[in-house]
């Protein structure tokens, strides 16, 4: 299937175009509900809100005019009432833009799907009075912008994504491989971890194809004192080969054909999908992150508008 220019490659006009998706995502509900405090999520810090959270084993320096009298005689040990109260916080975007991000058999190329959703949660971010950062990475670059609640800061991230969509001339040539080792997945965790305050909300959208032993601990350690969800950005040839067909892929020396209807080759390739979405469901549940799923062929605005809750809030 041939793929149209634009669904190939965003530019920064139609980044900054993305408002309108973000602003629609906001528009209120039949009943709308009033909040006077701002922010995209919830604090994951907790406080005399107004939003009952939890009971937990009483710690030093906990307010005693919180102690659940009732849970404390039942279980003899002191107990607090904790809530949750919304406040500002600063948002982080992780945006893959690697070479396995320029790919699609439908929709459009995985990384114009990345940088989609990026522009989008920019937008609500920015109006919704938090600050908006983001690390943008794609094998060769690895861009850092520290959160700041700014339009300029967002058209900067925006132009950033818009530019780093390269895809090199020759993605096998033994330099891009070295260098790829500084500009992946894993080097922009930990450069998030130098970023992000504690309680950041972080969203990392990327394909997830290059997991190594390393992902789930650093995924975990930023999700320790941070919210962090995962947006992974998948094309259904990636997760299932059609009955019949011939099909060209990239391989080290140049494409690779295979044919879709070798039955050993199609349980070959069901095996490894079976294997690389058990290691991403292991790596999401060790790290205790929430994962996402985005297909090339869906609308970014449509699925955001299902994980988002009311007027444009991340649940």
């Amino acid at each position: 299937m041939m793929l149209s220019p634009n669904a190939t490659h965003i530019d920064l006009p139609a980044l900054i175009r993305l408002q309108a998706d973000a602003r629609a995502l906001k528009l209120p509900a039949a009943r709308p509900v009033r909040s006077q405090q701002a922010g995209l999520q919830r604090s994951p810090q907790r406080g005399r809100g107004m939003a009952f959270a939890e009971v937990r084993q009483y710690q030093p320096g906990d307010d005693i005019r919180s102690i659940d009298w009732r849970v404390t005689a039942r279980r003899q040990s002191p107990h607090t009432k904790l809530y949750e109260e919304e406040r500002e916080r600063p948002v982080l975007l992780l945006c893959d833009l690697g070479p396995t991000l320029f790919f699609a058999s439908t929709g459009a190329y995985k990384q114009v799907r990345c940088a989609q959703m990026a522009g989008i949660l920019s937008w609500l971010a920015l109006w919704s009075g938090d600050q908006v950062g983001g690390i943008v990475f794609n094998g060769r670059e690895l861009t850092v912008q520290r959160p700041a609640r700014r339009k300029k800061s967002v058209l900067q991230l925006l132009d950033t994504l818009a530019k780093q969509q390269k895809l090199p001339d020759n993605p096998h040539a033994p330099d891009v491989r070295a260098t790829s080792l500084t500009a992946n997945l894993d080097t922009a965790l930990g450069e998030a971890r130098r970023v992000a305050h504690t309680g950041s909300r972080i969203f990392v959208i990327s394909d997830f194809l290059n997991l190594t032993m390393d992902t789930p601990r650093l995924l975990g350690a930023l999700a320790r004192h941070n919210a962090v969800s995962a947006l992974r950005i998948a094309d259904p040839l990636e997760l299932e080969l059609p009955d019949s067909g011939r099909f060209a892929v990239a391989g080290e020396d140049g494409p690779v054909w295979f044919d879709a209807g070798n039955p050993t080759f199609q349980q070959a390739w069901h095996d490894k999908v079976a294997h690389h979405e058990a290691e991403l469901a292991d790596c999401f549940r060790t790290a205790g992150v929430r994962p996402a799923t985005v297909m090339t062929g869906d609308e970014p605005a449509i699925v955001l508008q299902s994980l988002l809750g009311p007027r444009g809030r991340i649940g």
